[in-house]
């Protein structure tokens, strides 16, 4: 494992190397002294931890004093485009949530979440890390145009922490409905998330803010 200052977003995070078994992942990490949650977010399938809604959730986190860890899945370190298969992801994010537990302790909370293969790979895996909720920006419900592929939404469903979802109005993906300890919050816009920003950051703020109050 390797670190070296500078991270998206925030010039005072690390840059760490983190092994997995699928090759190193690349976690841009922001831990301040005494931070009371780490916050572990994750990228879409064909994009990076640059996007703005997660640099937008990143940076409310970093505002209410918590950790922030954005990945990068080994195959983009890779430089690949092309998204490794569930299993590989759901195995190197495991890894990394495990290494960041180690850097912050055990009895330090993780908040896990990320925008559209991201979001889908912290569902699939929170109750694997301990997860205390998930935040999932754009979640991929089903892929635009095609009726035959079933709903990812039995990915959400076996989350059993608190959950928020904020999808775009638009989103061609779908639109996941509320469920128990689950908020669906509906912004202007479609799966980029890129308007509405300051309901986009109420919504990750507020939620936050429940979930992690004394």
């Amino acid at each position: 494992m390797a670190t070296t200052p500078s991270g998206p977003d925030h010039a005072s995070a690390s840059v760490a190397e983190v092994t997995t078994p699928h090759g190193p992942a690349r976690v841009h990490l922001d831990s301040p002294a005494g931070s009371r949650a780490t916050v572990m977010l994750g990228h879409g399938a064909g994009g990076g931890v640059t996007a703005g809604d997660l640099t937008l959730a990143a940076s409310v986190a970093r505002r209410a004093g918590l950790g922030v860890a954005l990945v990068e899945q080994p195959y983009r370190v890779a430089g690949r485009r092309a998204p490794a298969p569930a299993r590989q992801l759901d195995a190197a994010w495991v890894a990394v949530a495990a290494w960041l537990r180690e850097q912050a302790g055990d009895r330090t909370p993780l908040v896990t979440g990320g925008r559209s293969s991201g979001a889908r790979v912290a569902c699939r895996t929170a109750a694997e890390v301990g997860a205390v909720g998930v935040l999932c920006l754009a979640f991929p419900l089903r892929p635009p145009g095609r009726a035959d592929r079933p709903s990812r939404l039995p990915e959400l469903d076996g989350v059993t922490v608190p959950t928020l979802v904020v999808q775009g109005s638009r989103d061609p993906f779908g639109m996941p409905p509320s469920g128990p300890d689950r908020r669906v919050v509906v912004v202007d816009g479609d799966h980029s998330l890129a308007k509405d920003h300051p309901n986009i950051r109420s919504a990750v703020e507020e939620w936050m803010t429940e979930l992690l109050s004394p």
